[in-house]
């Protein structure tokens, strides 16, 4: 078989894998990939689906039946190349091009009761600042304070637990630094999974790539000699985050990342044991240097918009900002 014969062939399985996936989805829950202001999708192990957007949190969205949800996994296992079983209950990974690269996690028996999935869909829109304080998530004072740390050029650390909106609220920031920002200023992203955006004139957009072997430590690494102004990076999870502390902390302020964690405090400890992890000795001194403002942001289901800003913290001084 020739290359062109076997890329055909290769083309038209992806085109039946694709067809299969939307079939199974269904048509009101395919069509919420085109709706920009969908975040996750996500189908419990009773069937449920539940989908959250932008502004207005987590609203359910009738039923979808077990065995198509197994069959959805099955479908992004061989995309994945890899298999779905009993022994190997997990699917994790991005979706096809034609479904936005979303994130998807899936599990089956015996991890679940039921077959289920959550899928997490990139940013198509931003939510600015000033829409964050017309929803009350945030207040007047607060943006203020939020809008001046991006002018004085900051570094800010976006903190909160699972779902609770961190990715979004550095996509409003990093829609503030965009506005500010002339082609003399040069913005280099760093991310797992493409979630931010930027609409900057002068910016380059790095993502690691674990089959070559590229982690988020080996592209701090790089990103110093691509010229950076400000290093915007997506979600610190591992020993990167020594890295980017000494980036960060060497000529390249006004940086913004993520980071999972229930408080400020929390947050500040977290970097550290992340720190340790690359085989070095607690950092306060250089997160204290290093770090300037942790932002807070919490699921809140008492709010309309199922979250708050709950606490910044100005690091230098220890105060938590009003």
């Amino acid at each position: 078989m020739n290359i062109h014969a076997h890329d055909q062939q290769e083309q038209q399985a992806h085109a039946r894998r694709i067809e299969q996936m939307r079939r199974i989805l269904g048509l009101e829950i395919a069509a919420l990939f085109d709706d920009t202001g969908v975040v996750e999708i996500m189908a419990n192990p009773d069937g449920r689906v539940f989908v959250e957007r932008l502004g207005s949190g987590i609203s359910p969205l009738g039923e979808i039946d077990a065995s198509r949800v197994q069959s959805l996994l099955g479908l992004m296992a061989d995309y994945l190349h890899t298999t779905v079983s009993r022994d190997r209950p997990i699917v994790e990974g991005a979706m096809p091009i034609e479904f936005l690269r979303s994130r998807f996690a899936g599990a089956i028996p015996p991890l679940v009761e039921g077959a289920s999935f959550s899928i997490r869909l990139p940013a198509r829109s931003v939510y600015t600042l000033d829409q964050y304080v017309e929803a009350g998530i945030i207040t007047a004072a607060q943006m203020d304070t939020l809008s001046d740390a991006v002018l004085s050029r900051k570094n800010i650390l976006v903190s909160g637990g699972t779902g609770s909106g961190k990715t979004t609220l550095a996509n409003a920031l990093i829609d503030r630094i965009s506005k500010l920002s002339d082609i003399g200023t040069r913005i280099v992203i760093i991310e797992d999974t493409r979630e931010l955006q930027c609409t900057a004139p002068n910016v380059i957009q790095f993502l690691t790539d674990d089959d070559a072997g590229i982690d988020m430590t080996r592209l701090l690494k790089l990103t110093l000699r691509y010229r950076p102004d400000r290093i915007l990076v997506g979600e610190v999870r591992d020993k990167a985050a020594l890295a980017l502390l000494k980036a960060w902390n060497t000529g390249h302020p006004g940086g913004i990342a993520t980071l999972h964690a229930n408080n400020p405090e929390a947050a500040l400890l977290r970097l550290d044991q992340l720190c340790q992890e690359a085989g070095v000795p607690a950092q306060q001194t250089l997160i204290h240097e290093a770090v300037d403002i942790v932002l807070q942001i919490a699921r809140d289901p008492n709010h309309p918009a199922g979250r708050r800003i709950s606490a910044i913290l100005n690091v230098k001084d220890g105060v938590l900002i009003s």
